[in-house]
This record gives structure tokens, sequence and C-alpha cells, in this order.
């Protein structure tokens, strides 16, 4: 699929900059170009949740992942997995997150975050008080304010994509372990 939105011609320092950083150009960033004071305001919020450190990495990696298969955002699943390899993350979990239900590599705690980041997705959220207070218990509130700013932000990303038009453009392909597919039977709540 091609965005719904031609792309729009980058300056050329961001255009090389973006392949510094992920070896070729991400299709949201010349999807949204259009209009470069959101473009680069979406750029600048990324990088400042990139600073955030309180919450562990591979529970914000497996979050993003389990929010873009939920909203159904290619692009998303393929660059967050093709993060997780460059942030040296557990790839043979990583490559689960499609079908972490299903999968028996997840702690408890990992399966917890991505079923709050479902939770959080879904319309209206379903987030339960219980799933809220076991997190909390266990990350402290610094952790958890991040974790929720965080799918926050992500739900934003997926959905300004998925709207967009905009799929995978095969960053993933570069990981060692190939990304698993979700099951045709989730038990995944709708995102109506």
């Amino acid at each position: 699929m091609t965005p719904r939105i031609p792309k729009a011609e980058l300056p050329a320092a961001v255009r090389e900059n973006m392949i510094k950083q992920l070896g070729a150009v991400p299709e949201p960033v010349e999807v949204v170009w259009h209009n470069p004071k959101v473009a680069t305001s979406s750029l600048e919020f990324s990088a400042k949740l990139a600073e955030w450190d309180v919450t562990d990495a591979s529970l914000k990696s497996f979050a993003h992942m389990a929010v873009a298969v939920q909203v159904g955002c290619s692009w998303c699943l393929d660059v967050g997995y093709f993060q997780a390899q460059n942030e040296n993350l557990d790839l043979a979990k990583a490559s689960q997150v499609p079908r972490w239900r299903e999968s028996e590599v997840f702690t408890p705690l990992e399966r917890d975050a991505m079923e709050y980041a479902e939770a959080m997705t879904n319309t209206p959220p379903t987030v339960t008080d219980e799933l809220y207070a076991s997190l909390l218990d266990r990350l402290g509130p610094a952790a958890m304010v991040e974790l929720t700013a965080y799918i926050a932000f992500v739900n934003m990303a997926t959905r300004n994509n998925n709207a967009n038009g905009i799929t995978s453009q095969g960053f993933s392909d570069a990981c060692e372990i190939p990304l698993a597919t979700r099951p045709e039977t989730s038990r995944a709540a709708s995102t109506a």
C-alpha cells in the first residue's frame, strides 16, 4: 500500500540525519513533512521519549509493539522490532510480541505491560484498577507514569501512521530472528 498522501520533499539535512539514524528515510516523516511544524514536533517529542530511562527499555519496547499489533500499524511493528535489535534487547522475546498471549517466553511483568498497552489502546480504554495497581506495585510511580505516557504517545503515532496509509518499510528484514505473526484467533479486545 502506498501512503494516502504523497511523500513531501525533506530538507537535505533532515534526510541525511534520518538515513544516518535508520539507514533509510522513514515514510511517516516524509508524509507528515507536508506540515513541517507537526513533523518537527513529533520528531522532537519522540527524541524526548528516547531519553526517558526509568522504565525498563524492554517493557517499553514490548508495549510499543503490542500497541502496533493491536492498531494494525505494520510500520510501527516493523521499526519497533528493528529498534529492539539496535538497542540489544532480547530478540527471541521481541520477535514473539505479535503472539505474546500464546508465547511462553515472557515474564509475568512483561505480560502485564503488554496487557496494559492493549487495555490503554482499546476504544474505550479497558484498564482495570487491578492491572494498574499490580503494575504500579512492581514498577513504582515514576516508571508507571513513564510507561503510561509512552504507551499514549505510541497510540498517537500508530494511529497517525495507520490513517495515513503507511505500511512496513522492511526495517525488520535486517533482524536475525524473523518476527512472528499474530495468531488468527487473538484474544485481544477490539480497537473499534
